[in-house]
């Protein structure tokens, strides 16, 4: 069988703690090695693949070598594979073995034959922009992070609402007193956004959501704004607590009260892969249980 000139290096990444991410695994790897692939498993990964004699590499080796990583697990595993390949403009894809999987939507039940089928060029690809978060206090950077979904800048375990002022393009938006505000990317608008009553953005737009968590004042709804906005929040000097950011629910980072959280869109945008049969639609019906047409 002809290698497809596209994908001759391809790295495997798979979630760690599941007996049916390693079996997915296995499979891959045999099914990759009968089509003559070069394969590069994650460090993290080979650990699921005992005695394994395909070469083992960094995240960062991977995406100098790689045409192509597949990630094997759920939309958490993917995330973090979204951050780290981003910037080497190496396309993903994802296969599930998680729970919902939106991004993740290859099933393992026909991975064989979608596989295949990407392998022959039979897939379309999507550019998805992350975000970036950078915390300075005063004029000092004490910590950055990106993300694919989501910045989610919150209370933490108080339950002390947070005080904060939001400048959107250096205009004052509002000062608002809440457990928070949820900044999402139309990637992100079906994740945790969504739980907090934000509305679901279709991937293709270039904006992005602030969702308000149970604010004080009942007026406060969710705002969609354009994508390249440039987005800062400054946390109040009364706050009796210390919030936490976070990026894709990982990396939680302390912020104090007089630091600025600044975010903007990521220079670098996720390639990501989806089979022929992939529809955004038949995901939302599939995932959040919008009924059929009868």
């Amino acid at each position: 069988m002809e290698v497809n000139e596209g994908f001759k290096t391809i790295g495997l990444i798979g979630r760690t703690g599941s007996e049916l991410v390693v079996e997915t695994l296995h499979q891959l790897v045999e099914f990759l090695d009968a089509r003559g692939i070069s394969i590069v498993i994650d460090e993290a990964s080979s650990e699921l693949l005992p005695g394994d004699s395909h070469q083992v590499g960094s995240r960062k080796m991977m995406g100098e070598i790689c045409d192509l990583v597949v990630v094997v697990g759920g939309d958490g595993c993917l995330l973090g594979a979204a951050r780290d390949f981003s910037r080497y403009k190496v396309p993903v894809l994802g296969v599930n073995r998680g729970r919902l999987g939106f991004l993740t939507d290859i099933s393992p039940h026909d991975l064989e034959e979608r596989m295949a089928e990407v392998l022959d060029g039979k897939y379309f690809k999507e550019k998805r922009f992350l975000l970036e978060a950078e915390v300075k206090r005063g004029l000092t950077v004490i910590g950055e992070n990106a993300a694919l979904n989501d910045v989610v800048f919150h209370s933490g375990s108080s339950v002390k609402m947070v005080d904060f002022e939001l400048f959107v393009e250096g205009e004052f938006v509002y000062r608002q007193r809440s457990d928070g505000l949820i900044i999402s990317t139309p990637t992100g608008s079906t994740a945790y956004s969504l739980s907090g009553g934000g509305p679901i953005m279709h991937p293709r737009l270039d904006a992005i959501v602030l969702v308000p968590m149970f604010p004080h004042t009942l007026s406060s709804r969710p705002l969609v704004i354009d994508g390249n906005s440039e987005i800062k929040i400054k946390v109040h000097d009364a706050n009796e607590c210390k919030p936490i950011m976070s990026c894709d629910g990982q990396g939680d980072m302390t912020v104090s009260p007089g630091d600025t959280i600044n975010i903007r869109k990521r220079a670098h945008k996720l390639e990501l892969l989806h089979p022929m049969q992939h529809d955004f639609y038949e995901s939302c019906r599939s995932k959040l249980g919008w009924s059929e047409v009868l």
